[in-house]
């Protein structure tokens, strides 16, 4: 019976692959358990025996894309438990029970219920079991087993790319690989031929072939140009099958470009070009560009201008224009047509970068003829120097000619020429040029110790075109005559002690000169001729353009001479020689027994003592203070009591409502306690309505008369005030004379006011506010003083 189930269980196997049949055959029996797997073992190498199995099924592969229209048997489960009474229910559980696949749990047979994809899911595990209906235990242990799927070809051949790009040099030889593609098939390789693919091209010939097997492009055709053709478009195709009738395919398109190699040397479209310039263009200006042809690109392209030979290699150059690759013509130098008219030029164009595979083809440069015809134009004058420099004496005269400069027409024609001084380089008009022949005289006076350097412009412009001019620069250099005598370099506050001894040095003095002498200041110290032998002091020449000035007597008093007048004699040893007399003051000064100075008179006093002019501001300063605090002082003992303190004065009534002058708010403008003492007089106190100028401006004192007339002295304090220019213009007491016009109130003084019969309304007294009451009680109410 066991036999009978493993027999056609081999067979099936065999007929779909004798590969696959032996490991998932062993791989199924793995599974299941040892002691149930029917099978051969070896004990020590020398018995076999067969174990007994239990579960037995005849079916493990099955096709993918099942079409029928019955489901697809897959095999039977069968354990020897089943005596066939129907006793045991076969379960099935795993990857697809019940959906992919459905067992018949009475007979134990397999179907696949849909249709199966290999390239979804290739094999599917599956678990079985068999239990008794009546006991519901397993009378096999669970077993695990494997439903494998059958590859069909199904599947077309896919490249990875739908579009590839590549390239290959230009002038490649052939089989020169290009690119490979590689297309993919979806099929088990390892069943048939439905995974294996086939290359072939479709369009691209004879240009191009691909390997067949590798999917590798090479080129079919030797030395393509990339100058006849750049861009090629090859089509692949990919068949599964080996290639054979009825395979499926799958296409993709390659662009292959021949990439650009130097292979083509320069050429020139014409052989000879012809360019103008002025004469009169700058050096460096562009005449013209040149340029020749080079099928290549980019480096390969790249190429260099260069004169070769010709009569204007020295006055021309070309340079190489590295983006537009085109040569340029430029000047050298200076050109003049009346020197020459035509220039020829041989101008070379090479690759800087040639392929050494490529030399064979010929010389990778070109030469053409440029041909250059100089313009005539009117030129500007030209000076023989680019700029003059002249050296005149100081002393030259006024009108003499100091220096000439010259210019001329370059042109044919030799036009006059006529010269002038720029006077923005001349403001004080010290030169001047003759128009004529360019030669250059003075029309003042020169001072080399004032200005050494005259720096002028001159003019040059032709006679019968005046836009035609040329300037150059004319440095004059004014050179020193000896026209100053030497001069005591500074004011020599010189001393001689009291005690002084003889031959000792009181004072060393040096010299300046405004001159300059190329050799150097050379001064000679001498006594004047009227004084040759000083009894007093004595000038000894030091030899270098100094002298020291030595005592000769024992001894100096200040009460027979403070002061010594030494006049010294200083002349120079240029020609014409100069000299003048300096007079050197000595003071007489007590000294101490080291020689230093004591004093000399007060201001001398004063130094002695040490102190320093800070210290005599504060001493000054300390001064004013106490003189200001004792001012102060004496000011307030001044004061006295008023002559009459009594609040029924009339005077008092007179100021209270009888000042107009300062308003209300002036309480201080008018004090009658001043009319009263005189000499209580506030010189301190100002109107509050008029800021000062000063603050602390000093009043000059004036004698005060004691049981003087109020006024008199009122009289007097005027006139005193009129005729001071230093007092101010708004004293008090100038008021009581004037009351001003600035008031817009009417006055009130009864001693003013019309005396008539009739009577008078007060009553708008009542409206002035609360100031005014007492005024309007007194006029305005019914009992009122007039009544």
């Amino acid at each position: 019976m066991r036999t009978y189930h493993c027999l056609p269980l081999f067979i099936w196997t065999y007929m779909f692959h004798t590969i696959d049949a032996i490991p998932f055959q062993e791989k199924a029996n793995s599974d299941l358990p040892s002691e149930r797997i029917v099978g051969l073992t070896q004990d020590d190498g020398k018995t076999l025996h067969r174990t007994k199995r239990g579960w037995m099924w005849n079916q493990f592969f099955l096709l993918e894309e099942y079409t029928g229209t019955d489901t697809q048997y897959v095999g039977k489960l069968h354990t020897d438990q089943d005596k066939g009474d129907g006793n045991l229910k076969y379960i099935l559980t795993g990857d697809g029970a019940g959906s992919l696949f459905v067992i018949d749990e009475n007979t134990g047979d397999i179907h696949a219920a849909k249709k199966l994809d290999r390239e979804e899911k290739s094999l599917y595990v599956l678990r079985a079991k068999a239990i008794d209906r009546k006991t519901g235990r397993q009378v096999e242990p669970e077993s695990e087993f494997i439903i494998k799927i059958h590859d069909i070809n199904d599947n077309e051949p896919k490249f990875t790319k739908d579009l590839y790009t590549a390239s290959v040099p230009e002038m490649s030889g052939v089989g020169t690989s290009v690119i490979q593609v590689t297309a993919t098939d979806a099929d088990d390789a390892n069943y048939g031929n439905s995974a294996k693919v086939v290359y072939s091209i479709l369009q691209g010939q004879p240009y191009f072939s691909v390997d067949p097997e590798s999917g590798i492009i090479k080129t079919a055709l030797p030395d393509m140009s990339r100058e006849n053709r750049e861009q090629y478009q090859v089509v692949i195709q990919a068949k599964d099958m080996g290639g054979q009738m009825g395979g499926l395919s799958g296409t993709t398109t390659v662009n292959i470009t021949l990439t650009d190699v130097n292979n083509n040397p320069p050429r020139f479209p014409q052989s000879t070009y012809q360019f103008y310039s002025p004469e009169s263009v700058p050096l460096g200006t562009h005449l013209g560009r040149i340029k020749a042809n080079d099928p290549d690109v980019g480096e390969n392209a790249e190429m260099e201008y260069s004169i070769a030979e010709g009569d204007g290699a020295d006055m021309f150059d070309v340079i190489t224009d590295k983006d537009t690759q085109e040569g340029i013509i430029t000047v050298k130098q200076n050109l003049d047509y009346e020197n020459k008219m035509l220039y020829t030029l041989k101008v070379d164009a090479s690759n800087t970068h040639p392929d050494p595979r490529f030399l064979y083809l010929g010389p990778f440069k070109d030469t053409a003829v440029v041909k250059i015809s100089v313009e005539d134009t009117d030129e500007p004058p030209v000076f023989s120097k680019i700029f003059y420099l002249i050296e005149v004496d100081e002393d030259v005269k006024e009108g003499s000619i100091i220096g000439q400069v010259t210019a001329y027409d370059p042109d044919a024609m030799n036009n006059l020429i006529k010269y002038s001084v720029d006077r923005h380089s001349d403001m004080d008009r010290i030169f001047s040029i003759h128009s004529e022949n360019g030669s250059i005289f003075t029309l003042k006076p020169l001072d080399r110790e004032s200005t050494p350097w005259h720096n002028i412009t001159i003019t040059a412009t032709e006679i019968n075109n005046s836009k035609q001019s040329s300037r150059i620069p004319v440095f004059i250099r004014i050179l020193d005559i000896n026209d100053h005598a030497p001069e005591l370099a500074m004011y020599y506050e010189t001393f001689v002690c009291e005690n002084a001894k003889p031959g000792q040095l009181i004072q060393t003095v040096s010299v300046m000169d405004k001159d300059d002498p190329p050799r150097g200041h050379k001064f000679f110290f001498e006594p004047v001729p009227e004084f040759p032998l000083n009894p007093n002091f004595t000038i000894v020449d030091n030899k270098d353009n100094t002298a020291g000035i030595m005592t000769r007597k024992d001894g100096y008093s200040r009460n027979k001479m403070s002061t010594y007048l030494l006049p010294i004699l200083i002349f120079d040893n240029d020609y014409p020689i100069q000299s003048s007399t300096g007079t050197l003051t000595i003071r007489v000064c007590a000294c101490d027994n080291q020689g230093n100075m004591q004093s000399c008179n007060a201001e001398a006093l004063v130094l002695s003592a040490g102190l320093s002019t800070g210290a005599l501001i504060a001493i000054l300063l300390c001064v004013v203070i106490l003189l200001v605090v004792l001012f102060a002082a004496l000011k307030r003992q001044r004061k006295k009591e008023p002559l009459i303190i009594s609040k029924d004065d009339v005077r008092d009534n007179i100021v209270t409502y009888n000042d107009e002058g300062g308003g209300e708010e002036d309480t201080q403008a008018f004090d009658i306690g001043t009319l009263r003492n005189p000499e209580a007089r506030e010189d301190s106190k100002f109107r509050r309505d008029v800021m000062p100028e000063t603050i602390f401006q000093i009043r000059r004192t004036v004698p005060l008369w004691e049981n003087i007339d109020v006024q008199d002295f009122i009289h007097r304090r005027l006139k005193e005030n009129d005729s001071d220019p230093s007092a101010p213009p708004y004293d008090s007491l100038a008021t009581y004379a004037y009351e001003g016009n600035d008031s817009i109130a009417d006055s009130l003084s009864s001693l003013e006011s019309p005396t008539v019969d009739c009577n008078q309304d007060y009553g708008y007294l009542s409206d002035w506010g609360p100031r005014f009451k007492k005024l309007a009680d007194m006029y305005g109410g019914d009992d009122s003083d007039r009544d």
